[in-house]
């Protein structure tokens, strides 16, 4: 396996915090951004697929990895997604781009999402992976979302009863969550981005990050969604979206309809054969559309 050779690797002073990412390969950037409850490391494959193409940056959103973990604040402002829109912007443009193709799985997706809202004029375009618009997605919650999405409103809850639940045996949970939210089969990801996602996540600081994450999504990410949604704020951007035929996101809402709904430019979609951690599981297929779409 090639892991991120040739790859630059360092912590950047952005935006009151500390940002982990590595970067390089040549062409227009491209910021790559992972989720729950992984670290960049998921990009790993893809990397080696994209970098003769692309100049890619792949970070560590703050509270994940060898990011910075910052203390709490009462409304949870601190794992904005408006805070870690602010750290990317921060961090392409200590690179020297101001404008960037962006990509987000999972959690990374929510943060691309805000950051094509809060910096339309730095997004040239956007794919979201495996997400519907986390606003509409809390708005239809009933039996079947909450069942299938219950860490959810777990890691919500307040600190710290999930980050004790968890700690008492992390590497199960994060195996469980990774395997397909439940089976337990992690064996479509490398054992060194494995490894990673251990190291990185099975830390009292660690969880608790995650669920600081979740507290916000919960809480002042839905104001500020809210407050776009009023003034009309939309993705002005082309947009591309993913999901996974073994996910769940496909299953209980339309995401092509909803992310539609939230741009005033082209959006497409393609349902990928895979469950929810499609860059992990079908780098090749998964690089395949990030290239077919960016040079669209």
């Amino acid at each position: 396996m090639v892991w991120f050779e040739g790859f630059e690797a360092a912590q950047h002073d952005v935006n009151g915090i500390r940002v982990f990412a590595r970067h390089g390969g040549k062409g227009k950037p491209l910021l790559l951004l992972h989720g729950f409850p992984q670290t960049h490391a998921i990009w790993h494959r893809i990397a080696q697929l994209l970098r003769d193409e692309f100049f890619l940056v792949m970070p560590d959103l703050r509270g994940y990895g060898d990011s910075s973990k910052p203390a709490d604040a009462p409304s949870h402002a601190s794992y904005s997604k408006r805070a870690m829109a602010a750290d990317m912007l921060a961090l392409m443009q200590q690179l020297g781009h101001e404008r960037f193709f962006v990509v987000g799985h999972d959690r990374g997706g929510r943060v691309a999402h805000r950051l094509a809202l809060d910096h339309a004029a730095s997004v040239e375009r956007l794919c979201l992976i495996d997400i519907a618009p986390t606003l509409d997605m809390y708005a239809a919650t009933d039996l079947a979302f909450a069942s299938a999405y219950y860490h959810w409103f777990h890691l919500i809850q307040p600190a710290p009863l999930p980050e004790r639940m968890i700690g008492g045996n992390a590497k199960f949970y994060l195996h469980w969550k990774l395997g397909g939210w439940g089976t337990g089969n992690v064996n479509y990801i490398e054992p060194q981005a494995l490894a990673e996602y251990e190291r990185c996540f099975c830390t009292a600081e660690g969880i608790h990050g995650a669920c600081e994450d979740y507290r916000a999504s919960a809480s002042i990410d839905l104001e500020h969604d809210r407050q776009s949604r009023e003034r009309g704020e939309k993705i002005a951007c082309a947009l591309h979206v993913l999901w996974g035929e073994r996910g769940v996101v496909h299953k209980l809402f339309d995401p092509l309809a909803l992310w539609r709904a939230q741009c005033t430019g082209p959006v497409t979609g393609q349902l990928m054969p895979a469950g929810h951690f499609i860059p992990d599981e079908l780098p090749q297929a998964t690089a395949g559309e990030l290239h077919r779409f960016l040079y669209a």
